[in-house]
């Protein structure tokens, strides 16, 4: 199980992290797509890479609006297994032209 990261590891990780913000303890991305469409093809992505990685988001979507929460439950906050998810979110993001 990965150790819990700090509160100064967890801010050096954000300055990286375009879009993230912590909140609550988890991490945080708010994002608005184009429409509802891009966005549940976009969760559908995530979706993929958090099976593979076994380590799933908590996650909130009205109409164009997707909302991810992330932290690992076991190790009571946020670890490098979120930060390397939200890594590949925002690549995802990046790559996606239907952002709005």
């Amino acid at each position: 199980m990965p150790s819990k990261l700090n509160d100064d590891a967890i801010t050096r990780h954000l300055a990286d992290l375009p879009g993230w913000s912590l909140e609550q303890g988890k991490l945080r991305l708010e994002h608005r797509f184009a429409d509802f469409s891009a966005a549940f093809a976009f969760m559908t992505r995530v979706a993929l890479i958090a099976e593979s990685m076994n380590h799933h988001p908590e996650w909130f979507n009205v109409w164009a609006t997707v909302r991810i929460d992330l932290s690992t439950h076991d190790a009571g906050g946020i670890t490098e297994l979120d930060i390397e998810l939200a890594q590949k979110i925002n690549q995802l993001l990046n790559d996606s032209p239907a952002s709005a």
